[in-house]
Formats: C-alpha cells, sequence, structure tokens
C-alpha cells in the first residue's frame, strides 16, 4: 500500500511567466482563468481573452485542439479540493494569478530625466493592487522606484521605463514561483503520511525533454543541462553499477557500449566550467554577456564538447548527448542573476491578504535548500 508522497521542485521555468515562444502558451492555468471570465464567480478578476493579455498572447497560440480549458480547469479546482486546498486558499491562488495577467498590461509612460510613471487612472494598476490586496499609490511608486543602500542611508531612485517594466517581469515571476513552492507545500502536507523517511519508496521525475531551438537561450541551457544530469543517473544505474554486479557475480555478459556523458557535464559545471565564469562575470559590477562569452571562447575551446561558431561573436555551442546546440548569449546574466527588487518584496509583505505570508516564507524555505536531491522529485511545472 502507498502510505505518502511528496513532492519537490527541481527546474521552475518562470520565463515562460513573461515571455512565449512561436506557438507555445504560457502555463494552462492562466488560460483557463481566462475561459471562465464571464461566470460569476470570476467577475471580480475582470479577466479577458487571453489574447488582451500580454502574457498570454506571445506565442499565437491560445487554445489547443481538442482541449476545453474550462473543463480543465473544473478538473483542476475539483483536485486540489480533494487534496485538502480549500476554497479561501484557491480563491486567493486565482486572483494572484489574474494580477499576474493585469501587471503585465500595466502601461509605464517615459518621462524626463531617466525617469517613468503610471496613470493615476491606470486600469490595470487599480485592478492588480485590488487582487493583491495592496495601496495603488504604493503599488504605482515601487513598479517605477528603487531602493539603494549608500552606507548608513537608503536612497530612493526612480527607473528608466525599460528597467521599470524588466523589474515589473522579475517581480511578476517572483509572485508566481512562490505561488508555485506554495501550493507544492499544501499538497506535501495533505499527501505526507507523518514519517521522514521513507524505507521503501518509488521515484518519479516528471521533466521537460531536452529542448532545442532555433534561438536557445539560458532557460534551455538550464533544461538541456538537467537532462544531462538525468542521462548521467540513467548511466551510472542501468549501464555501470548493472554491469559491476554481473562481474561481480561472475555473470557470463556481453558487456554494452554506451556513451559516457560526463565531460560534458565537467564542461557546464566544474571550477572555471560555463556556470562557474557565468557566476564570476555576475560577480562584477560591470560583467556583460558578451564580456563572458568571450572568456568561455579563451578558457573551454580545448573541451570537445564546447565549440565557437564560425559566425558571430554571441554564440557558443554545447555537444551534448543528444545533439549540438547553439546558445545565444543575450540575457544569460540577469537571468542567472534573477534580481528582484528588495522593494517588492517588502510591499507584498503589506498585502491584505494574510496568505502572502505563507507564500513568501514558502520560498525562503526553498531557497534554505539550495541543493536539490532527485529523490522521491516530481517536477510538476506543466
Amino acid at each position: 500500500n502507498i502510505a505518502g508522497a511528496h513532492i519537490c521542485t527541481y527546474l521552475l521555468e518562470k520565463s515562460r511567466v513573461v515571455f512565449q515562444a512561436a506557438n507555445e502558451r504560457n502555463y494552462h492555468i492562466f488560460y483557463q482563468l481566462c475561459a471562465l471570465r464571464d461566470i460569476p464567480e470570476m467577475k471580480h478578476l475582470h479577466l479577458r481573452h487571453p489574447d488582451d493579455f500580454r502574457f498570454t498572447r506571445q506565442g499565437n497560440a491560445p487554445e489547443i485542439d481538442n482541449v476545453d480549458d474550462s473543463e480543465t480547469f473544473y478538473e483542476m479546482s475539483e483536485g486540489l479540493f480533494n487534496l485538502g486546498i480549500t476554497e479561501e486558499q484557491q480563491l486567493f491562488l486565482f486572483s494572484v494569478l489574474a494580477a499576474i495577467l493585469h501587471m503585465g498590461n500595466i502601461e509605464f509612460i517615459e518621462e524626463r530625466n531617466d525617469s517613468c510613471s503610471i496613470s493615476n487612472n491606470d486600469e490595470h494598476l487599480l485592478i492588480a493592487a485590488k487582487l493583491l490586496g495592496l495601496e495603488v499609490p504604493q503599488l504605482q511608486k515601487w513598479l517605477c522606484h528603487k531602493t539603494l543602500k549608500a552606507r548608513n542611508e537608503t536612497v530612493v531612485m526612480s527607473l528608466k521605463q525599460k528597467d521599470a517594466f524588466a523589474g515589473m517581469e522579475a517581480f511578476v515571476k517572483h509572485i508566481y514561483a512562490s505561488l508555485f513552492l506554495w501550493v507544492v507545500k499544501l499538497l506535501n502536507a495533505a499527501l505526507s503520511n507523518g514519517k521522514k523517511d521513507a524505507i521503501n519508496f518509488i521515484g518519479i521525475l516528471d521533466i521537460y525533454g531536452f529542448e532545442m531551438f532555433e534561438e536557445n537561450s539560458f532557460e534551455q541551457f538550464c533544461i538541456n543541462y538537467a537532462n544531462e544530469k538525468l542521462q548521467q543517473q540513467f548511466n551510472q544505474h542501468v549501464f555501470k553499477l548493472e554491469q559491476a554486479e554481473y562481474i561481480k557475480e561472475e555473470i557470463k555478459w556481453s558487456f554494452i557500449d554506451f556513451t559516457d556523458n560526463q565531460p560534458c557535464i565537467d564542461l557546464i559545471e566544474k571550477k572555471m566550467g560555463i556556470i562557474d565564469l557565468l557566476d564570476e562575470q555576475c560577480r562584477m559590477n560591470r560583467g556583460t554577456d558578451e564580456n563572458w562569452v568571450q572568456i568561455l571562447y579563451k578558457e573551454l575551446t580545448d573541451s570537445v564538447h564546447f565549440k565557437k561558431p564560425k559566425t558571430g561573436n554571441d554564440q557558443f555551442v554545447i555537444v551534448h548527448y543528444a545533439d549540438k546546440v547553439s546558445y545565444l548569449c543575450h540575457g544569460f546574466i540577469a537571468k542567472n542573476l534573477d534580481a528582484v527588487n528588495e522593494s517588492h518584496i517588502n510591499l507584498l509583505k503589506t498585502s491584505s491578504f494574510t496568505f502572502f505570508t505563507d507564500v513568501l516564507n514558502a520560498k525562503l524555505d526553498l531557497e534554505k535548500r539550495k541543493k536539490y536531491r532527485l529523490r522521491l522529485c516530481v517536477d510538476t511545472t506543466a
């Protein structure tokens, strides 16, 4: 008999919340909520068709063939109820998700002196503030400003239009990730059997497939790195350890040749490897994607798993176990830093929704456990 279960997050594709490639959707829940925009229970969310929101229209794929978003919403909601997530918690969850869509439609107006503003009458600002339980003037202010600590004083600085927009995107990604982890925490509480360690267990890992698009960035790099590690686990247990057991027991055995992908993993995670050099560039005040990729060319070209493209100086190629993938360097530093304006975090703490305390704590709990174990892990990001 199954005594319990535990879910942990291995990799969450936060960038999907604010950007989708062609023919890709954002997370399904956003479309499900929009599909129910006209029912009385959802009227307060002020939702529209997915094409009316910046965060759900970029992939030009608002619908999936033979899938009814309204129907799948009710299935999802019923599943949450069955696992103990209350109506009050679900309404909070849907309100915050709707607020994310409205945040993406807020208009940042460029002003003089490298600053920007948001109109007092911006419809999406007003709705987002209400759905997040925040005061409108405070949300309006901190989307266009940030604090800077200098010695013993804190200075409030105005943001340029593009920086304010980028800050808003980082803010909603942080909200979504925190919300996701909060839901996982609630599910684990419902699925737990009260014991810390199971004697026998079945581990299930649901992970993205290997990705290779016309343009590949930080997200594909992370996904493909994860797949390299999974392939290594497979090699270790199916080939190396199993065949070692056959030798130990002196069983006649025709050895299976397999490609050991450890050199590719070393390229990525060893000291002075791709990630180490990226982190080093992130620690520099003036680190840039361009400088980073030039350092990669200098330090890593001896590896058979690293290639410099014949044309262009803003890409690098990794020879993965599955295929060669060319990565564009643009955005790697910003995405690796994953910087969120501290003022935005402090703003959420002022929300009238008491659930936000639990949501923010769920994110902090995970950050205390930076090293993930594949044991009993299920990635539920889809």
